[in-house]
């Protein structure tokens, strides 16, 4: 049997000489001329096969599978697979069955499934599409929680992130353990998990999943790993399952076929499924296999593509699930574009912050200051300057702040997701010139009610709208609410917005710090000018470090 590089030598030198096999009797023919039109062969089998019909599929899998040289030639079988992919370029999309067959052809990748609620609906596919043999080595469900309790620890909640590090880590090791001397050298190992809860029946539950797997990106390489949150959406078991499985097949085929390609593979994941069925809100991934990918850029993507409506990740760069880090938290949340982070932008959300607690007492105890971008500030021409974006974040990240990346232009729509994951107090933190364009009525000829209906829809019970003050730059007079310049109309709706302690001034603020606007330090950073009194001490570090926003360019 030749090694895979002579393999993959001779076979490149022929490869394009030789007719493409149309049929399975043309193919069957073909295979008995020998090694170097073997490898070719199976590679336009697999093309063949990945245009077929999902019902043609796996009878056809059985065949070939059966064909008695490709049991002692599975190098060339791994090798033709690759090749087989990269003539199909114009094949944008796989079905989740091709997908999955795709995966149990090629020998050279072998691991475990553990799923924990909903069924086992990722493994379900790969033994579907037939060849599952070359792929699974173990399919297990512990449901029961003293079961599973006693194989992987025990925990607080069954559906955490916990839960699944704990289930990837039991399963890969007994993998390493127990194939590592009687295959290591030519398998890369895999376990794929998931813990679910999908609809009960009464149907009061939330619908998540924490889902991931852990895998060889080469033989006898450290694991890489990538986690997914999950939300389904559908309104009955069955359809949740079922979407969970498609996810799941997603996440296994791109882990190996796409982890060189991170925005192909972040893409890939709802292949298949409608983001109204799923929404993904939280993607990690590290290992070997991601050396030089951020994390935070990942995260943008998942905003980006629409499969979250946000996106978490603390200070130092972890990502977050946002309904873990919002859960029965008060929140205080600043929306800016932070280019850079200013004194202002620190002392606006350490203002909010301590009115949010004088007005709530003991149930605003302790909130969660966050830093909101939404995907709209971060445009340039329609598109997103990855450069700015990491700019941002690493400023954000020099305050010791949790980040968030939001698709809510609206103000509205932003407190209905915050709304979404805890019941404590929350509060928005905005300049005045920002409360300004919120009583805009030009902002809402999209909904039916107008501007009543967006504020009906901003503020509940325990919502309310912190107003930092500018300075006008002309008189140097400070103004404040009582400065706001509204439509005769609207004047009522303010006065009765303000009564109800909706919108509450800022009071305790640093009046120095009101002549300091970014766009102003912006222009500073990139023409050589004065600019360091105007930022705080670790903004200015890192710009300075990591040259950011054009610092060193003039």
């Amino acid at each position: 049997m030749h090694s895979a590089s002579a393999g993959r030598r001779k076979s490149q030198f022929i490869f394009g000489s030789l007719p493409i096999c149309r049929s399975f009797a043309q193919l069957q023919e073909t295979l008995h001329r020998g090694d170097y039109v073997f490898w070719f062969a199976v590679a336009s089998y697999t093309r063949k096969f990945r245009t077929c019909s999902l019902r043609t599929a796996p009878r056809l899998s059985r065949r070939i599978q059966g064909f008695p040289r490709l049991a002692d030639k599975q190098v060339e079988v791994l090798f033709a697979a690759g090749t087989a992919r990269a003539l199909m370029n114009e094949v944008k999309q796989c079905s989740t069955l091709q997908k999955a067959l795709e995966i149990n052809l090629d020998p050279g990748r072998y691991g475990t499934f553990a799923e924990i609620g909903a069924g086992q609906e990722v493994v379900r596919w790969f033994f579907q599409a037939g060849g599952a043999a070359g792929t699974v080595s173990k399919s297990i469900s512990a449901y029961d929680m003293q079961i599973s309790d006693a194989i992987y620890g025990p925990c607080q909640r069954y559906v955490c992130r916990d839960r699944l590090e704990s289930m990837l880590d039991h399963e890969q090791t007994l993998n390493r353990q127990r194939l590592t001397s009687a295959r290591g050298d030519s398998t890369r190992f895999f376990s794929f998990a998931d813990t679910v809860s999908a609809r009960n029946y009464q149907g009061t539950n939330e619908c998540h999943a924490w889902m991931g797997i852990r895998f060889q990106a080469e033989t006898h390489a450290e694991d890489s790993s990538i986690i997914l949150h999950v939300r389904m959406l559908d309104d009955t078991n069955a359809l949740q399952q079922e979407a969970l499985g498609i996810v799941g097949v997603n996440l296994i085929y791109g882990a190996y076929t796409l982890h060189d390609q991170p925005d192909a593979l972040v893409a890939s994941l709802v292949d298949g499924i409608s983001n109204k069925r799923v929404e993904i809100d939280m993607l990690d991934a590290k290992g070997p296999a991601f050396e030089g990918v951020d994390n935070r850029i990942m995260s943008l993507r998942l905003v980006q593509l629409g499969m979250t409506g946000a996106a978490m990740f603390s200070a130092d760069g972890v990502v977050l699930q946002p309904s873990e880090a919002l859960r029965k938290r008060a929140l205080v949340v600043e929306r800016g574009r932070f280019r850079p982070v200013t004194h202002v932008n620190i002392d606006m959300l350490n203002a909010a912050t301590r009115k949010l607690t004088q007005e709530y007492g003991a149930d605003a105890a302790d909130p969660l200051p966050i830093m909101e971008m939404s995907l709209h500030s971060l445009l340039e021409d329609g598109n997103v300057c990855l450069e700015d974006f990491i700019s941002r974040a690493e400023v954000l990240a020099a305050t010791g702040h949790t980040v968030m990346i939001s698709d809510f232009q609206e103000y509205y729509r932003l407190a209905e997701y915050l709304g979404r994951y805890t019941d404590r107090p929350i509060g928005l933190a905005m300049g005045l010139d920002n409360l300004q364009k919120l009583f805009d009525e030009g902002y809402y000829v999209n909904l039916d009610g107008g501007i009543l209906e967006s504020l009906g829809r901003l503020f509940t019970d325990q919502l309310k709208l912190l107003i930092y003050p500018m300075k006008n730059a002309g008189s140097a007079e400070i103004h404040g609410l009582d400065s706001l310049s509204l439509e005769k109309s609207l004047h009522y709706l303010m006065d009765y917005l303000r009564h109800r302690q909706c919108i509450v001034p800022l009071e305790d603020i640093s009046d120095r710090y009101l002549d300091i606007h970014s766009p102003d330090v912006l222009d500073l950073i990139k023409n050589g000018g004065e600019w360091g009194s105007m930022v705080p001490e670790s903004v200015s570090a890192v710009i300075v470090r990591r040259k950011l926003f054009g610092y060193g360019t003039a």
